[in-house]
């Protein structure tokens, strides 16, 4: 069986997936194709947008299985997947899980023969998902890379509290800290580092070469992605990967792609001030959209940038490589490619952008590709009518 990974209404997940294919979202501890990949104990491929396609291409068999992108795999999905014919799909509730072909091409045309799966499914359709659904996903991770393996010792000048699980991979070291597991797990990932003094309620996870600074507070559910840095209060927020909140300030209820970096006393609203429900910018709906939650704070897409005591309200939304700065609170809105804040803004020069982009990635001994450059180049141009 060949697998793919489809994008299922992608653009309800920009600006996250302008970047990358949904099922490269991280959500508990691994991304949505690392679980994949864990559980089918196979490689899987991508059926996303042409201009993705060279970093995440697409692989075709003679016998396809095509799993939407936004939903975890569990153990009774799996057991669906070995029943299903040539022909049929797995849905939920009107939502395509999976789908057997032959020729992918047909995959718009053909007249399904549906298959209801009765089973609990955790899928990402929102971008406020990941931070919200992130507790469920950490714990079900936090299982998945743990069974039968023995963690690394945690010393003794550390303080724990309750009677969960802390796990350390090799290399992963934390001294003079207080970890609370009394509503999750903790993971400590490869290389990872906590300082002294910090303060972490579980559920959390500090992925592969990540840190902790001196005296954060974390509440979980919060994961931070690999060779990531924290620092400040944070709560309930995923960290995709690669990027900085290392300084003081608040980060709650968010979700910061790769690459971004977060200026210190950065703060972001999660509660509106009247309490009432939060309204989100929605690319797919083209206005702002409810999201059903009380707390909801900052999203914000790839190699995007605040500067010192930048200030955002609740619900802000910024693009892909804008770099935002100045006293008051900006817009909620940010598209991407654009530089500057409450007192004014301009487009983001795109050569600058990339040389910025260059130099940030060659810190973390990865190549600015030509590849890199061409997917930030179609987001450009994708993205130009919100700055006009």
């Amino acid at each position: 069986m060949n697998y793919i990974l489809f994008d299922h209404e992608r653009e309800r997940l920009l600006p996250l997936t302008f970047t990358r294919p949904v099922a490269e979202i991280r959500i508990g501890i691994l991304t949505i194709r690392e679980k994949w990949e864990q559980h089918l104990k196979a490689p899987v491929s991508y059926r996303t947008e042409d201009y993705l396609s060279t970093k995440y291409p697409l692989v075709i068999g003679d016998d396809n299985l095509l799993i939407n992108g936004g939903i975890c795999p569990s153990a009774d999905l799996i057991q669906a997947f070995k029943k299903l014919e040539v022909g049929q799909r797995i849905t939920k509730n009107g939502l395509p899980i999976a789908v057997r072909l032959q020729d992918i091409s047909a995959i718009d045309t053909i007249d399904w023969n549906d298959v209801e799966f009765e089973g609990e499914i955790l899928s990402v359709q929102d971008p406020w998902d990941i931070f919200s659904k992130n507790g469920d996903a950490l714990k079900q991770d936090f299982d998945l890379l743990t069974a039968g393996r023995e963690s690394q010792s945690l010393p003794s000048s550390n303080t724990v509290i309750g009677s969960g699980a802390i796990f350390l991979e090799e290399g992963a070291t934390a001294e003079a800290c207080i970890f609370n597991t009394s509503n999750g797990p903790i993971y400590l990932g490869k290389d990872t580092e906590v300082m002294e003094g910090s303060i972490i309620r579980g559920p959390f996870a500090l992925c592969e070469g990540s840190q902790v600074k001196l005296g954060a507070k974390v509440y979980g559910p919060t994961t931070v992605g690999p060779y990531s840095k924290i620092g400040g209060e944070v709560n309930n927020s995923v960290i995709l990967g690669y990027s900085n909140k290392g300084h003081d300030g608040f980060l709650g209820n968010s979700v910061l792609g790769e690459w971004c970096n977060l200026g210190a006393d950065t703060n972001n609203s999660n509660l509106k001030n009247n309490y009432d429900q939060v309204r989100v910018w929605s690319y797919a709906e083209q206005r702002f959209a409810k999201t059903g939650l009380q707390f909801c704070g900052l999203i914000m897409g790839d190699h995007s940038k605040s500067g010192i005591n930048t200030m955002f309200n609740t619900g802000t939304v910024v693009g892909v490589s804008s770099n935002v700065f100045g006293s008051g609170f900006p817009r909620n809105f940010i598209p991407s490619f654009l530089w500057g804040g409450a007192s004014g803004i301009v487009e983001y020069d795109k050569q600058k952008a990339f040389a910025t982009a260059e130099r940030v990635m060659q810190r973390r001994g990865i190549e600015f590709s030509q590849v890199e450059q061409d997917i930030l180049s179609a987001v450009f141009d994708l993205t130009k009518s919100y700055r006009n």
